[in-house]
């Protein structure tokens, strides 16, 4: 089967893949692109996760694309919303006509000599081998495996005569009317599935092993709102990113900076919301400070509402094993159940599995070091768009797709067609992701390193990754440039004959 080729390829089309195309359409509009996604549609992670009350942790003002105005009236928004809004992007941009479907991306293989990438991907029913070439790859398949999550060895878990569900598959003829249900976990999963669940559920217990930091914010932007009624909609809708990055960037300094100050107003509002008779000391009060892990967003206290009204409750204890009724904890006490969710996290991958060759040589990610949050050292013409884990998501991925773009048009200014990114020795390395959740440190040891100092740190601040990728040199002394062995003797061999 012949090879087709493309200027550039995109690996994954969600969030971050339909943005990659939207960019490079606009800023590169001479180069060939498309994009492959393993599954059969459009969406990444707003498509796959199903389960009940699916949302964006996320303001939209913020989680949407900086091109293209959120103009719908949740901030905090729902699901099925979100995915609307990444197809409806990618149908009026045209990106959904370059999309393959049913490509699952299972080697990237970079040739010095021709300058080149091929992509090994496996299509249809019987995994057929196709293959694509490129001279750029920009990697969108995300950080998580799409095909499990991360559900920890519950001991007697087959004795349990109920369902045991994880929130990545959910079924779709999922009835719970009237059940008794165990959410396991205290994260953003979790704390969207308990509420949502109790319009429906006899009664939801969210059990988790220890307390996260949980914040109520309203669902709905009042000043966005105003703006939006006093200005044209892309200003309106510039302003009111803006407006939020800075109170995200306030937000997030002041927890690191003042952990007491921050774990006290958190406390405060934990107690308007749940009222004095509350449990917070053993539900509501984590051992780690504030940011340390990502804190939890429940949109217009509607978690609290539910503990309230006791149509949820909450248990911090240890699991000693399951039973055939439900959970035994390690206190003694069981708590019943019809049906158990294992909101228990995602499992961590780099570039979706798929294998990493350069010049044949496989590539070991733990021994490559991340640029500028976006590229691998001595990794050719490739990029990874990873977003923050303080802030929104596309707030990184725009940046870093704009600067793509930037990257790719001073090559072909310069006559460029190879640009590696070369670490410093006397940079030293630390964990890519300075977060402490588990998800995060089970995968530590696969991912990449970041370095001390720049271009090879992850400051994850939007205002010092705005001016530094948007405003910042090209030709750092960190990135080589060079043509390819092959182009240049071309080239020579034509001044020859001319």
């Amino acid at each position: 089967m012949a090879i087709q080729h493309f200027d550039v390829l995109i690996i994954g089309a969600g969030l971050s893949g339909i943005g990659a195309g939207c960019h490079l359409q606009k800023r590169c509009p001479g180069k060939t692109f498309a994009i492959l996604e393993a599954r059969e549609t459009i969406g990444g992670t707003w498509d796959l996760f199903r389960y009940p009350g699916i949302r964006s942790d996320s303001d939209m003002y913020t989680l949407g694309y900086s091109f293209r105005p959120w103009t719908r009236g949740k901030s905090i928004a729902d699901g099925p919303d979100i995915l609307d809004y990444v197809r409806d992007t990618a149908r009026d941009s045209g990106i959904d006509r370059k999309i393959h479907y049913g490509h699952r991306v299972i080697q990237h293989s970079w040739n010095s000599n021709d300058a080149t990438w091929t992509v090994e991907a496996s299509h249809g029913e019987k995994g057929e081998t196709v293959r694509f070439s490129c001279n750029f790859l920009i990697n969108c398949s995300g950080y998580y495996r799409y095909d499990e999550g991360y559900t920890p060895e519950f001991p007697g878990r087959d004795e349990f005569r109920g369902q045991v569900i994880h929130p990545q598959h959910w079924p779709e003829d999922l009835d719970y009317r009237g059940k008794r249900v165990v959410v396991i976990g205290s994260g953003a999963t979790a704390v969207t599935l308990v509420p949502s669940m109790t319009e429906e559920a006899a009664h939801v217990t969210m059990l988790q092993r220890s307390p996260s930091y949980i914040v109520s914010l309203p669902d709905v932007d009042v000043i966005a709102r105003f703006l939006q009624r006093l200005l044209p909609g892309i200003a309106a809708y510039r302003i009111t990113r803006w407006k939020n990055v800075t109170m995200q960037m306030l937000f997030f300094q002041a927890c690191r900076r003042f952990p007491g100050l921050m774990r006290k107003m958190i406390r405060r509002q934990l107690l308007r919301e749940l009222g004095p008779d509350a449990d917070i000391d053993t539900h509501f009060n984590p051992s780690y400070d504030p940011w340390d892990q990502r804190l939890c967003m429940v949109p217009n206290g509607d978690l609290f509402r539910a503990l309230r009204k006791g149509d949820a409750a909450m248990v911090t204890d240890h699991i000693d094993r399951f039973t055939s009724d439900g959970i035994r904890l390690a206190s003694g006490r069981e708590l019943k159940a019809d049906i158990i969710v294992t909101a228990t996290g995602l499992n961590l991958v780099a570039m979706g599995g798929a294998r990493l060759l350069v010049d044949g040589k496989e590539v070991n990610l733990p021994e490559t070091m991340g640029y500028k949050g976006m590229m691998l050292s001595d990794v050719p013409n490739m990029a990874l768009v990873v977003g923050y884990t303080n802030a929104s998501w596309t707030l990184k991925a725009d940046l870093t797709e704009e600067y793509i773009c930037r990257l790719i048009n001073h090559m072909d200014e310069k006559g460029y067609n190879i640009c590696v990114p070369k670490k410093d020795p006397d940079v030293q390395e630390e964990p890519f992701l300075d977060l402490d959740s588990g998800y995060v440190t089970r995968a530590l040891a696969h991912l990449p390193k970041q370095g001390d100092r720049s271009p090879w740190r992850l400051y994850q601040n939007y205002l010092l990754d705005l001016l530094n990728l948007r405003f910042g040199r090209v030709e750092d002394g960190s990135m080589n440039f060079c043509r390819a062995r092959r182009s240049q003797t071309e080239e020579d061999t034509s001044n020859q004959v001319a």
